[in-house]
């Protein structure tokens, strides 16, 4: 009732999310319950106590994968148990996937997947350390602000001279601690945004 005929384009499309973590988890949920399917998750890291004030379904699978746990709760997904990094990324093949949407924290995969697949990109940066939802906003990296993890992909993407444009989600609220503490409101207000950019594009082609 809310998308129309633009529900088609969101039931047919074919998403590559990239770590299902305090960010990602709350994605892929979002995603599954709109109406998307066919999607793939990789990630390989396992759910402990520390996972449980942030990431979806962590206190029901403690110490198992993250990515095979979630099929369980998401069985139409396709779930890989896979270190992202940039061999990885080099080797494999983005093209099949209508968005890639980036919820890993790694600088070095975070650049090459820029440098890979920008056109189909989304990408979120730091959501650690803060409180304030109401911060969180969506630009390109040339126009993030207030995020020191932002500011270093910038540096890094400049010192390659890549100078292509694609949207990231981020927020402008100074880090409250320096320990990588997080608050839920803020890591879930992320993946939820990040899901609403996905729609977004997908209704826009």
């Amino acid at each position: 009732m809310l998308f129309g005929d633009d529900f088609k384009q969101i039931e047919q499309a074919k998403i590559l999310l990239l770590g299902v973590g305090g960010v990602g988890s709350y994605c892929l949920d979002c995603l599954y319950r709109t109406g998307i399917r066919d999607i793939t998750i990789i990630d390989f890291d396992t759910y402990d106590e520390s996972n449980q004030n942030r990431q979806m379904w962590s206190e029901h699978h403690c110490g198992e994968s993250k990515v095979m746990s979630l099929k369980e709760h998401y069985p139409e997904i396709i779930a890989i148990d896979k270190k992202i990094d940039p061999a990885w990324i080099e080797a494999f093949d983005f093209e099949p996937y209508d968005l890639i949407l980036d919820a890993i924290d790694d600088t070095h995969a975070k650049l090459a997947l820029a440098q890979k697949c920008y056109k189909k990109l989304i990408s979120a940066t730091g959501s650690a350390k803060r409180l304030d939802p109401t911060k969180i906003e969506v630009s390109t990296i040339w126009k993030t602000h207030g995020d020191r993890f932002a500011s270093k992909i910038r540096y890094e993407l400049k010192k390659r001279r890549f100078t292509k444009k694609y949207p990231v989600i981020f927020s402008s609220e100074p880090p409250h601690v320096k320990v990588k503490g997080s608050f839920m409101a803020v890591t879930a207000a992320f993946g939820m945004t990040m899901c609403s950019v996905a729609i977004k594009r997908l209704t826009e082609k």
